[in-house]
């Protein structure tokens, strides 16, 4: 049986805790930080979990995670 191909998009994007969690970084922390606001710039610097109903969807991308 060949090795299985990780989804290398979905392997920059997510990272499998050691609980089997799913751990991803929020949206809008790339760019344009003059016109958004101190507080927003804070929550965005730390990482969210992927929502439970989409887990299994983003495991099936890495098999090997």
């Amino acid at each position: 049986m060949p090795k299985m191909k990780t989804r290398k998009a979905a392997a920059k994007r997510y990272k499998v805790t050691g609980s089997g969690r799913v751990k991803r970084s929020k949206c809008g922390g790339q760019h344009g930080m003059i016109d958004k606001s101190r507080s927003r710039l804070r929550r965005n610097r730390n990482n969210d979990m992927v929502d439970s109903s989409m887990e299994k969807h983003v495991k099936r991308l890495l098999p090997y995670g």
